[in-house]
């Protein structure tokens, strides 16, 4: 597989900080969001998203003016250090500053990318782990049971959120802003279907990934789980609370992890995932073009017709 990279920026992001989306029906939206192992709660107008028992905001839920959802935009923290340099890299490449998205985190600056999405860049913690997270030993002995009553089934929970998906109409451009404005770098490709990038300063393999689309929108985001074990019950769960439309569970083979994919009610595509391919600081990694038929997946069912449409609401 021929190795394809893109001009390295001399600062960049270090994690997702924080989405916005909007949906019609936020009580719904709420409904869905218990039952996929996040912890939603009201606040006002919106709906914030935390994981894991943690207080950070990985997300708010805003109330839609129309019947589709629409991602409204996309945070991304950085150290003190990069912050004026990755404000340059943004002008340089083409980024047109704006004010900032009312519901937002405040601080930082705010810009469109070529494809219209409203990104904050702002200094805050790195929220991306250090280190890869071991996947949960499942392995039980001899003379003992090694599965729970279904009916003793505990309710399972994502830890963080790891990865934002997004559609483009046009992946080297995309690309080829990302790695010069926010200075990430790309882990693996297939082809013009999919691609994925990841942050310098230690990284899952993919922080931010972009599928080729009709028009710029939100494919999916991805939350962190402990173990396959956890996938399942989610799958479970979801299920036995009405939502009938899932991928999983299954491995991809770019990034490695385990998946289960599920659409809210307006076709919003949510994965739980676990034990993702992790790139470390400086580490070298050989950046791969992979076949189509290793876009999607290693093993599990085929993927419905939902995997790939776009709901997103667009532009008039």
């Amino acid at each position: 597989m021929p190795k394809i990279d893109f001009h390295d920026a001399e600062a960049g992001v270090h994690s997702i900080f924080q989405f916005g989306l909007a949906e019609p029906d936020l009580d719904e939206a709420q409904r869905f969001l218990a039952a996929f192992g996040v912890e939603p709660t009201r606040a006002g107008d919106r709906i914030e998203i935390r994981a894991g028992g943690g207080d950070h905001v990985w997300a708010t839920i805003l109330k839609s003016e129309t019947a589709r959802k629409k991602l409204q935009y996309l945070s991304l923290g950085c150290y003190e250090q990069d912050y004026g340099r990755i404000r340059d890299q943004v002008e340089a490449a083409g980024g047109v500053f704006s004010n900032g998205h009312p519901a937002g985190p405040t601080g930082g600056f705010w810009f469109r990318d070529p494809f219209g999405l409203l990104v904050q860049v702002l200094v805050a913690a790195k929220t991306m782990p250090d280190a890869k997270a071991r996947m949960d030993d499942l392995n039980v002995g001899a003379n003992v049971r090694g599965a729970p009553a279904r009916s003793a089934a505990r309710k399972v929970g994502a830890t963080r959120l790891s990865h934002v998906a997004l559609f483009t109409p046009d992946l080297d451009r995309a690309l080829a802003f990302y790695t010069q404005a926010l200075g990430l770098r790309l882990a693996d490709r297939s082809g013009d279907i999919i691609a994925f990038t990841y942050g310098r300063h230690g990284s899952d393999h993919h922080m931010l990934a972009f599928a080729a689309g009709p028009a710029p929108g939100l494919h999916h985001t991805s939350w962190d789980m402990p173990s396959v074990e956890c996938l399942g019950l989610a799958n479970t769960q979801l299920r036995a609370a009405g939502y009938a439309i899932h991928w999983g569970p299954g491995r991809h083979v770019l990034g490695s992890n385990y998946f289960n994919y599920t659409a809210d009610t307006w076709g919003q595509l949510w994965e739980n995932s676990c034990h993702i391919d992790y790139i470390e600081k400086d580490a070298p990694w050989e950046v791969a073009n992979f076949a189509d038929e290793d876009a999607f997946y290693l093993w599990g069912p085929d993927a419905p017709a939902e995997m790939m449409q776009f709901t997103e609401e667009t532009a008039a």
